[in-house]
C-alpha cells in the first residue's frame, strides 16, 4: 500500500438517519449512479435536486501519459477554437512590411484595410476564453471531465469521489503556474505514488480512472 494510501471512499448515508429533504421531494428518492431506478424515483437518473453531483468509484489513478493525452485533445480543440485569432493575426503580417533605413531606423507599413484580420483577432480571442471557461470551468467542474478527459475516460475528483465545483476547478488551473516552473510540477505525477501535479497537491485533487456512470454531458 502507497505510503499516502487512497483517497477515501465516498461517503455513504447513514441508513437510520432520517433525510431531511425527503419530504420536500415529490418524486421519492433518487437512484445511484449506474443503478436501476427504483420505483418511485425518476426515470431520468441524472433528474434531481439542482446541485446534485455524481459520486464516482475509484478505479485507479490515471497515469502521466493519460493525462498528457488529455491535454493535448484539449490543447488541440482549444487552437481550432481560436483559429480566427491565427488567421487574423497571419493576415496582418502578410500585409506588413518593414522598410530598414540607411540610418538604421526601421519603419513598419501595412497595406490595406486592417478590419478584417482586427475582427478575426478579437472574435479568436473571446471564443477561446469561452472554450477555456466551458470546458476548463464549467464542464470539468461539473462532471469531472474536459472533453480530452472524457475521451480517455477519467475525472477530476476531491477526497469525496467528487467533481469539485467551476470556481476549484479555475482555481486549480490557475495554479498550475507553480508546476510549470521548470516544469517539474508537470512531471511530478511520473514518480508520485497518487499521480499528483503540485496543484492537486494543493487543492488536494487527484485524476482517477472512474468506474461510476458517466454523468450527463453539458
Amino acid at each position: 500500500m502507497s505510503q499516502y494510501g487512497s483517497p477515501p471512499e465516498p461517503r455513504q448515508p447513514d441508513p437510520h438517519q432520517a433525510d431531511p429533504y425527503a419530504a420536500a421531494n415529490p418524486y421519492g428518492q433518487q437512484a445511484p449512479y449506474g443503478a436501476t431506478a427504483q420505483p418511485g424515483s425518476p426515470a431520468n437518473p441524472y433528474a434531481g435536486a439542482a446541485g446534485t453531483k455524481p459520486t464516482f468509484g475509484f478505479g485507479g489513478y490515471a497515469g502521466w501519459f493519460t493525462r498528457v493525452g488529455a491535454t493535448l485533445i484539449d490543447q488541440i480543440l482549444a487552437l481550432v477554437a481560436g483559429a480566427p485569432l491565427w488567421i487574423g493575426y497571419a493576415i496582418l503580417l502578410s500585409n506588413t512590411e518593414t522598410t530598414t533605413h540607411a540610418d538604421g531606423t526601421t519603419t513598419t507599413d501595412y497595406s490595406g484595410s486592417a478590419a478584417v484580420p482586427l475582427s478575426l483577432v478579437v472574435i479568436g480571442a473571446l471564443m477561446s476564453v469561452a472554450f477555456y471557461i466551458w470546458n476548463v470551468c464549467i464542464r470539468q467542474g461539473r462532471t469531472g471531465a474536459t472533453v480530452g478527459k472524457s475521451v480517455l475516460a477519467v475525472r477530476l475528483v476531491n477526497t469525496d469521489m467528487q467533481p469539485i465545483g467551476a470556481g476549484w476547478s479555475f482555481l486549480r488551473s490557475v495554479l498550475h503556474v507553480v508546476d510549470s516552473i521548470c516544469y517539474i510540477g508537470y512531471l511530478w505525477p511520473i514518480w508520485d505514488s497518487r499521480k499528483q501535479t503540485f496543484a492537486d497537491k494543493i487543492m488536494n485533487t487527484f485524476v482517477i480512472h472512474a468506474t461510476a456512470q458517466e454523468p450527463r454531458p453539458y
